[in-house]
């Protein structure tokens, strides 16, 4: 699709440069063109032992990311589904199609890809947002349970098709912290809560309340030992963030009479690390407001004091209007991604401070799931064009791929137009530390 549009532009897109990224793939250079890439035109490699893999699945609806851990444990983090399709212009692309509802659409992905098939060790939900959990009143109809109506959307309907061990909520038990959640500006805490209470019956799924600060909450279930280099940081949630002193930090801790709070500032964040690789993602982490003091707080950039630089970052709050400059210059990220549902995703103010040279040097690529023509023919001409990823041009699934050991990666464009997992595009990377 598109690519009449992809071909005229690429004609003159500045070529992506991808430095320390030679003879890390089968002795194979990585080139600017992620076409020439020796997996392009090809089926996507299953995963292999010792491998760290995200899958950034692309509906044009919602976020998901499916993770595949060094020895095989997985993990789905957020199965969202919401109208984005009545969005007008600014709905991107469905894909495959709108004939299936996203919820099903992420669960036959994780199906492809999975090798535990529908077996999922870990299901974890960043925030209450319908984008990230599925709504009330939209998806595929509704289902009886103990006298309640549940709608089958987003991860109730991903459920149908796949089986959760653990799950990680912000919330539970008690949905009550920093306030009652249904205190937060969200339509989908009520269809979440219950959700969680059907599985855990129909499937035996347990619950467990994300634990900021914890190291190791997310943890290697079958082979941990085998990787010691390998461990996942909680970071954010509830509006708490973990300090570099080991603290944890209550940001709202001055609104908590609010009568209502950003749930996106309650989301979880992790760091991934495996051995020099890096990795951050914290859902939509990002939220602006008063002080009493009439100060204003931006919770991006009080976390971006604890972080240092990773390798690949998942962009806040799909890229609008997120990530400040300090929070940009603290992760220095070679790979920014982002799932995508709206053209405004990634906003052009994002888009320049993820590109700009005064908040940190050297190359990077921007790798969106989409990048449409329509946003490029408002963006013509702004020097961020230089920096994103072709392949996002006719739209796909991103997939990060860490070599055992973490000295390596790949990020692959992965088509969406069909669920024959081809290769549109990669390319390959040296990890931070090893090239230093």
């Amino acid at each position: 699709m598109m690519n009449g549009s992809r071909r005229e532009f690429l004609k003159s897109a500045v070529a992506v440069p991808l430095v320390g990224a030679a003879a890390v793939s089968k002795g194979a250079t990585a080139s600017a063109d992620g076409c020439s890439h020796p997996l392009a035109g090809k089926k996507l490699p299953p995963w292999k032992p010792g491998e760290f893999q995200v899958h950034f699945i692309y509906t044009g609806v919602a976020e998901s990311m499916f993770w595949i851990m060094p020895d095989g444990t997985t993990m789905l983090l957020d199965c969202g589904d919401h109208p984005a399709l009545t969005r007008g212009k600014l709905a991107v692309w469905v894909l495959p199609n709108g004939k299936r509802h996203a919820g099903e659409w992420i669960a036959r992905y994780v199906l492809r890809v999975n090798p535990a098939k529908k077996d999922v060790d870990y299901l974890m939900i960043s925030h209450h947002h319908a984008d990230h959990a599925g709504m009330p009143g939209w998806g595929a109809g509704e289902r009886e349970w103990n006298g309640r109506k549940l709608s089958v959307s987003g991860v109730l309907q991903a459920a149908d098709g796949l089986k959760f061990s653990t799950c990680f909520d912000r919330g539970w038990p008690d949905f009550n912290d920093p306030i009652p959640n249904e205190l937060c500006d969200t339509v989908a805490y009520l269809h979440l809560r219950d959700t969680f209470a059907y599985l855990t019956e129909r499937d035996g799924m347990k619950m467990e309340k994300f634990e900021v600060g914890a190291v190791g909450q997310v943890a290697l279930r079958r082979k941990a030992e085998a990787f010691p280099g390998f461990s996942v940081t909680n970071i954010a949630g509830n509006g708490k963030i973990l300090c570099r002193d080991g603290k944890v930090r209550d940001l709202y801790a001055e609104r908590h009479g609010a009568k209502r709070l950003n749930e996106n500032g309650m989301s979880l964040g992790m760091i991934v690390q495996y051995g020099p690789f890096r990795f951050y993602t914290a859902g939509d982490f990002s939220d602006r407001f008063h002080l009493p003091d009439k100060s204003v707080r931006s919770i991006e950039e009080e976390i971006a004091k604890e972080l240092d630089p990773v390798d690949v970052a998942k962009v806040n709050h799909h890229g609008h209007h997120s990530m400040p400059k300090a929070l940009v210059a603290a992760l220095q990220a070679r790979v920014w991604t982002a799932c995508m549902w709206d053209q405004l995703h990634i906003t052009a103010d994002t888009l320049e401070r993820l590109s700009s040279r005064d908040a940190y040097q050297g190359p990077r690529m921007v790798a969106p799931g989409v990048f449409s023509p329509l946003r490029r023919f408002e963006d013509a001409g702004k020097p961020f064009l230089a920096d994103i990823a072709p392949e996002s041009f006719d739209a796909g699934h991103v997939v990060l791929t860490v070599a055992p050991g973490g000295a390596s990666y790949n990020i692959a464009y992965v088509t969406a137009d069909d669920e024959s997992m081809k290769v549109t595009g990669a390319y390959d990377f040296i990890s931070r530390s090893e090239c230093a």
